[in-house]
């Protein structure tokens, strides 16, 4: 079998997904290839709008989430704009390489890759399974502008979403997003802490994405002025000022900075808390895990859907101008089932097998096809 996933570089959330599926894919097998749509067809284009997304989010996140909540309402925006401006993104070296790939199956991790897709299927030159992965827990605008065979969810929570879209509770396939498999297993806190070298005691993780976003030192000082035995640990990601000044700041109690990692699943295993900024990914990270979250700081637009959705189902605190990190944290230490609820919520609502599940849902989608096809030519004969 062969798998071509698309993605688009608007952040690494999309990209992350698309190779934990990959991985996946291979793992079992199957043949799989990995593109970003608009950087395969037009560099230039991709590279702007990569900047232009980067820029919005960091620079102008009030005016991109002015932006995401015109287009959930249909504000001033024409819902064809995407539709309209597919022949300009669009350019006959994706359709080529699509037609001399022959996949069984395509996989789109991000709006505008399933919105090519779904121009391809109007035009009748895709007849393979067509599946998009939405990435946060929201159903993001221009999604019921789309026409796939299947939607892959966070949570069936979710199925009344897409319906108000129009896109049929059948097409649904609430299994989560896609993660690492290391996600999907743990170690004891204290082999954790081991491994990190750091001591063995109550434990905060901090992680702001791979940009380290927000004003995270004001939180920190409130942090370490606190009552109480704990450390912390701040992973900056590629924010090199930051990881500066934590380095540089003398502290009450044990902060460590942290560039860019990969052992957060590690990181994750030896804390008690997350604070966090709550991207999708993350999100669907720290819900595996199990572990009890304090959000701060999100993007205007698709984090604040994400904040609606673990609040509004026990998962998580939302630190505020009014509710400070300190006192949030205050709560959690202070009553101990508050942490255990969180933990126990996490681990039920944790889809830490999505990309398993969707591997295998693929598998069997694409068997059922051939077979349909091989009986439709037999019928013929």
């Amino acid at each position: 079998m062969k798998v071509l996933i698309l993605s688009v570089k608007t952040g690494m959330g999309h990209h992350q997904t698309g190779m934990a599926l990959k991985n996946e894919f291979e793992k079992n097998g199957a043949a799989c290839v990995m593109l970003d749509a608009f950087e395969y067809a037009n560099p230039i284009l991709s590279e702007t709008i990569s900047r232009g997304y980067l820029l919005s989010t960091k620079l102008t996140p009030k005016m991109y989430g002015q932006i995401y909540r015109m287009a959930e309402k249909k504000q001033n925006v024409d819902p064809s704009f995407m539709k309209k401006t597919l022949n300009k993104i669009l350019s006959s070296k994706l359709m080529k390489f699509i037609k001399s790939y022959e996949p069984d199956a395509i996989i789109c991790t991000h709006i505008f890759a399933a919105q090519i897709i779904s121009y391809l299927r109007m035009k009748g030159k895709i007849n393979c399974l067509c599946m998009g992965i939405i990435t946060d827990f929201t159903v993001h605008p221009f999604w019921e502008e789309t026409n796939l065979d299947y939607y892959v969810t966070a949570s069936r929570m979710l199925n009344l979403q897409l319906e108000k879209k129009g896109i049929p509770k059948e097409k649904a396939l609430p299994v989560g997003i896609p993660i690492h498999p290391k996600f999907a297993s743990s170690i004891p806190k204290k082999e954790a802490r081991e491994k990190l070298g750091i001591e063995d005691k109550t434990t905060v993780l901090v992680m702001m994405g791979s940009m380290g976003y927000g004003h995270i030192m004001k939180d920190l000082v409130r942090l370490d002025n606190m009552e109480g035995d704990f450390q912390i640990l701040c992973v900056c990601g590629n924010n090199k000022r930051l990881h500066t000044l934590i380095s540089g700041r003398a502290w009450n109690k044990g902060v460590r900075a942290y560039g860019y990692v990969d052992n957060v699943d590690i990181m994750m295993d030896a804390a008690d808390v997350i604070v966090t900024k709550p991207g999708g990914l993350t999100t669907s990270e720290f819900l595996a895990k199990g572990l009890a979250a304090i959000l701060l700081e999100p993007i205007p637009g698709h984090e604040d859907r994400n904040v609606e959705f673990l609040l509004n189902n026990g998962l998580a605190l939302k630190v505020s101008d009014t509710f400070p990190i300190d006192e949030a944290m205050y709560q959690l230490v202070l009553h101990k089932w508050h942490l255990e609820m969180l933990g126990a919520a996490a681990r039920f609502m944790g889809k830490p097998n999505a990309a398993k599940d969707i591997c295998d849902f693929v598998f069997d989608a694409c068997a059922q096809k051939g077979e349909q096809v091989s009986s439709e030519e037999g019928d013929k004969e």
